[in-house]
């Protein structure tokens, strides 16, 4: 348990997440290093199928991401996905298949 702006929490308190750096590697896949070191490799593949994310169904604007602090996003922010679901919706990625 601890204290927060004055709430009290049940859980311990985590480390925020954030991405650090992102890499396409074609067909809507990247490679997204997170602020835990890890690497991971996201296929949006599924993500178009939602109406939010249906313009990264084009791989010119998935290809025109940026990361603005630590977050993944597209179209100057239009679309964006948090550091924690895209976490979840990632692939563990080996370090040696990193070049």
């Amino acid at each position: 348990m601890f204290v927060s702006d004055g709430y009290v929490c049940a859980s311990q308190p985590t480390a925020t997440l954030r991405v650090t750096d992102a890499r396409d590697v074609g067909n809507l896949c990247m490679l997204v290093t997170f602020n835990t070191g890890e690497t991971r490799l996201l296929d949006a593949t599924e993500l178009t199928g939602f109406e939010a994310f249906a313009p990264l169904g084009n791989q010119k604007t998935f290809s025109s991401f940026s990361i603005d602090h630590g977050v993944l996003q597209w179209l100057d922010g239009e679309i964006d996905i948090a550091p924690e679901g895209l976490y979840l919706r990632s692939f563990e990625y080996p370090a040696e298949m990193i070049a």
